[in-house]
Order: C-alpha cells, then structure tokens, then sequence
C-alpha cells in the first residue's frame, strides 16, 4: 500500500484512546491523520464518522480508524458514505477478518467496550490483513452493487 495515510476521528468519549492509536500507528509506519475532536466537551459521532469516512472514499487516507463509546453509532454514520466498509471490532479474529475477507478500510472501536491494550492489538490486525480477494471478491462486488 502505497498511501500510507490513516485518518482517525472520534467522539468525546474516545478521545485519549484515539491519541494512543495515533501513536501505536505512527511507530509502526503509517502517517496518522488525527481529525479530533480535541476537547472532552459532548459532540456528535455521526459528523465525526462522517468526516473520517469522506477522507478514505476520496483518496485522501488509505485507511481510517474511528472510535466512540461502543464504536456503533459512528460505524453507522461511516457506513452511509459510498465506498465505505467498516466494521467494529472487539476481537482480534474479527479485526483480521474484515480486512481479509470484506475488504474494509476502516475499523471502529469502542471505547468503552475494550481497553487500550485490546484495540492496539485490534489495530495491529486490522492494519496487518490484506484482503484475499477471489470469492470474497464476488461477494464485495455485491456490496459494492447494493450503493449503486
């Protein structure tokens, strides 16, 4: 891969632990795009998931990682942006699995569901998986066909 540009974003109640994957990616190589929030102050996951997701469907980061109380609700506003395919993961199988067989780009995770230990071992599989294509290809393609 090329672009090595992950974007990250989050809501208020993710916001240490986004700092922290920010710095577990940059030792590993990638560029981390943090695009906040910066302050504990309540904000809105749906604009942050948003903003995440429109930076990997144009380009502009090859990946993203987005996080918020239980990595849900800001799941669900990425995936409405077109090109988009990501999962939440509280497990390390499933971190691997969306990427090898789903062919996601960005990962979600709950802050409040696992600790700072599990989602850097999370990131790591998610970030170490590369999609294996064949049937699972013929099965992204349909997905793909479901935005048109």
């Amino acid at each position: 891969m090329t672009n090595k540009r992950i974007v990250l974003s989050s809501d208020h109640a993710a916001i240490e632990l986004r700092q922290q994957i920010a710095d577990h990616i940059a030792a590993k190589g990638w560029e981390p795009v943090d695009i906040g929030p910066t302050t504990p102050e309540s904000t809105h996951y749906p604009a942050h998931g948003e903003a995440a997701a429109r930076r990997v469907a144009d380009g502009d980061c090859a990946l993203g990682i987005i996080l918020c109380g239980t990595g849900q609700g800001i799941m669900m506003a990425a995936n409405k942006v077109k090109g988009i395919r990501c999962g939440v993961c509280s497990d390390v199988f499933s971190a691997q699995m969306i990427r090898e067989h789903n062919d996601a780009n960005m990962l979600s995770i709950g802050a409040r569901v696992i600790d700072a230990t599990a989602a850097l071992e999370i990131v790591d599989a998610f970030l170490d998986a590369t999609f294996e294509g064949g049937r699972h290809g013929t099965r992204v393609d349909m997905i793909k066909a479901l935005e048109a």
